[in-house]
């Protein structure tokens, strides 16, 4: 009598895009157009991808995460000097429900002078940093901490990891959690958010995503959160809307709707973004 072992099903792994040989890319070339093949079936099937670079210094890496956790080593009161009205930038910590989380957002992160204006309110001679994350490793070995389930709000989220895994996703197929363990350390996670999702009228996917903390050692991570300008309406395009694809949103204020993701109202929503402005 024959028997017969299923073989286990292989973890579910967000897509892996290497741009590592790509350099001079030149737009319409064969490498060109099969990048663009691979990013926008990642982004409509999972809506994130990992993206792997070569070139990047391990000692430039190390010197990041050292000033990292400077940042966040640093006094409460010299971090409450880092604070905003807009939700989720500035000091960002000493939630009840989230005891182990910190962040620090820093707008136009991209802009020297910006990043100059907030370092120097936390340090007396400057030290430039990003928008960074703090997880703090939970207390035993058994305990389990997670930052809630959510999309990004923004159009494009840039992440990258100190090492420790925690990141994980949620599948748009059949709703399992995926989690996204680095293949490089050179690697970063690219994330949709629900601007990008709306001004594109759903032709992509805004994936709903979580960090699991459950190791004994602290997790930093930097984010880079591309915004649309203050003042700027998210509207779909004309083309982007058609039989197939009827409209979504109704065109929003992005800084707006912010504002409004950060009332008790919009942190309670299970879709703040079709609770403001769904058609």
């Amino acid at each position: 009598m024959g028997s017969e072992t299923a073989a286990a099903a292989a973890p579910l792994k967000i897509p892996l895009i290497d741009f590592s040989e790509t350099a001079p890319l030149k737009q319409d070339s064969l490498e060109w157009d099969s990048l663009r093949s691979q990013v926008r079936e990642a982004v409509e099937e999972y809506g994130c991808f990992e993206a792997s670079f070569d070139g990047i210094p391990a000692d430039s890496l190390s010197a990041v995460f050292k000033s990292v956790k400077e940042l966040f080593d640093l006094p409460l009161e010299t971090k409450l000097k880092n604070t905003s009205k807009i939700p989720l930038h500035g000091y960002v910590g000493q939630w009840p429900s989230l005891p182990l989380y910190e962040s620090m957002g820093i707008e136009d992160a991209d802009v020297l002078q910006k990043v100059e204006g907030s370092t120097k309110a936390l340090w007396s001679n400057g030290n430039p940093a990003f928008r960074v994350m703090e997880y703090k490793a939970a207390r035993s070995c058994d305990e389990v901490r997670r930052i809630h389930p959510h999309t990004d709000k923004d159009m494009i989220t840039i992440l990258y990891q100190n090492g420790v895994d925690g990141l994980e996703v949620k599948n748009k197929a059949d709703g399992q959690w995926i989690k996204c363990q680095f293949s490089r350390t050179t690697s970063f996670i690219v994330l949709v958010g629900d601007s990008l999702y709306a001004w594109l009228n759903g032709r992509v996917h805004s994936p709903v995503h979580r960090v699991t903390m459950s190791r004994s050692e602290t997790r930093y991570s930097l984010g880079l959160f591309v915004v649309p300008k203050a003042g700027y309406v998210v509207k779909a395009p004309d083309e982007m809307v058609d039989e197939q694809h009827p409209l979504l949103f109704k065109p929003y204020d992005f800084v707006e709707f912010f504002m409004f993701y950060g009332t008790e109202a919009g942190l309670k929503s299970a879709n703040a973004l079709r609770e403001y402005c769904g058609v």
